[in-house]
C-alpha cells in the first residue's frame, strides 16, 4: 500500500524504536520471513510504507504491542495516493486521461464537483484542448494535446450507457470562465444545456449569488463509495478511506442544497450565453 513518502514518514517517527540492545539486524531475525535489516531501516526511516501485517509484526517484535491500534489509526489518516502531477504527466495527459476513464469503467455511479470549469464528462472537444493546452502550459509537460482530447471525448460515451449515473453539479462560475475563446465557450454552454435532461445524467448549477453553507473549495469526482479523486495545483489525491469518501460525499451534499436543475439550470445557461454574446 503506497501511500506517499511525506504521509508515511509522519507515521514512521511514531514507530516504537527496537532499543539500545537490539540492533536492525537482531529485529530482523525476532520478526521472521520477508524481513531484513535493509526492509526495517527503511521503514524506520520513512522510506518504505508499512502494511498492517508490518505493523502488528513490527510492534510485537519491538514489545509494545499496544503501540499497533495507534499506528494503524496513523496509517488510515495517510490513505491518499498522491499522483503529482510533475510525475503523472512525464508521458502527457494522455496517459492521465486512459487512468481516469480505467476508473469510470468500474463506477456505477459518478458524483463530480467543479467549481471553475466544465467537467470533463460534459466538455466539448475544442473545450477540452483549451483546457490540455493550459494546463501543460502550466505544468510544462508534453504537448500531447490531441491525444487527450480525443481519449476524453471517447470517455464521454459511457454517459449514454443504461445502469450507469452521473450525478454532475458546478458552481456558475463555470458557466462564465473564458479559460477559452469566446466562440468555444459559447458551442460549449450549447452542449452542456443538451446534457440537461439525459436519463443517466443529473445536471445541477448552483448559483453565483445562491446562499451557501460551504464553500465551493476544489473540484472532486466520487466513483460509488471506493475513491475519490481530488484535483489540486501540484497533485491530484486518490482517497480511498471509507471515513474520506463519506466526507467528501457529505460536501457534495452540503453543496447541493444550493444547486438548481432542469429548467433552472437551463435559465442560467442561457443567462451566460447572452452575457457572453454581449460581450
Amino acid at each position: 500500500m503506497d501511500v506517499g513518502l511525506t504521509g508515511w514518514t509522519s507515521t514512521a517517527r511514531h514507530l516504537p524504536q527496537p532499543g539500545a540492545r537490539l540492533t536492525g539486524t537482531q529485529l530482523a531475525d525476532r520478526l521472521g520471513a520477508g524481513w531484513s535489516k535493509v526492509k526495517v531501516s527503511m521503514l524506520e526511516n520513512g522510506r518504505q510504507t508499512a502494511t498492517d501485517a508490518d505493523l502488528r509484526a513490527w510492534a510485537d517484535g519491538t514489545g509494545h504491542p499496544d503501540a499497533y491500534e495507534e499506528l494503524l489509526a496513523r496509517l488510515r489518516g495517510f490513505e491518499s495516493h498522491i499522483r503529482s502531477w510533475r510525475r503523472s504527466l512525464t508521458k502527457g495527459h494522455r496517459v492521465v486521461q486512459d487512468a481516469a476513464s480505467a476508473e469510470h469503467e468500474r463506477a456505477n455511479t459518478l458524483t463530480i464537483w467543479e467549481s471553475c470549469l466544465v467537467p470533463g464528462l460534459l466538455q466539448t472537444a475544442d473545450y477540452a484542448r483549451s483546457v490540455f493546452t493550459r494546463h501543460a502550459g502550466l505544468m510544462r509537460s508534453p504537448r500531447d494535446t490531441e491525444d487527450a482530447v480525443r481519449a476524453r471525448i471517447q470517455r464521454q460515451e459511457r454517459l449514454y450507457q443504461r445502469g450507469r449515473k452521473h450525478r454532475i453539479m458546478m458552481w456558475e462560475g463555470a458557466l462564465r470562465s473564458l479559460i477559452c475563446p469566446p466562440s468555444v465557450l459559447a458551442a460549449q454552454l450549447h452542449h452542456l444545456g443538451a446534457a440537461i435532461g439525459l436519463d443517466t445524467v443529473e445536471v445541477g448549477i448552483i448559483p453565483s449569488g445562491a446562499p451557501l453553507k460551504l464553500w465551493p473549495g476544489n473540484g472532486f469526482w466520487i466513483y460509488d463509495d471506493r475513491l475519490v479523486i481530488v484535483e489540486d495545483w501540484h497533485a491530484e489525491l486518490w482517497i480511498d478511506d471509507a471515513d474520506s469518501i463519506a466526507t467528501y460525499q457529505r460536501v457534495w451534499s452540503t453543496l447541493e442544497e444550493s444547486a438548481v436543475y432542469g429548467n433552472d439550470a437551463h435559465n442560467l445557461i442561457a443567462e451566460a450565453r447572452r452575457a457572453l454574446a454581449a460581450r
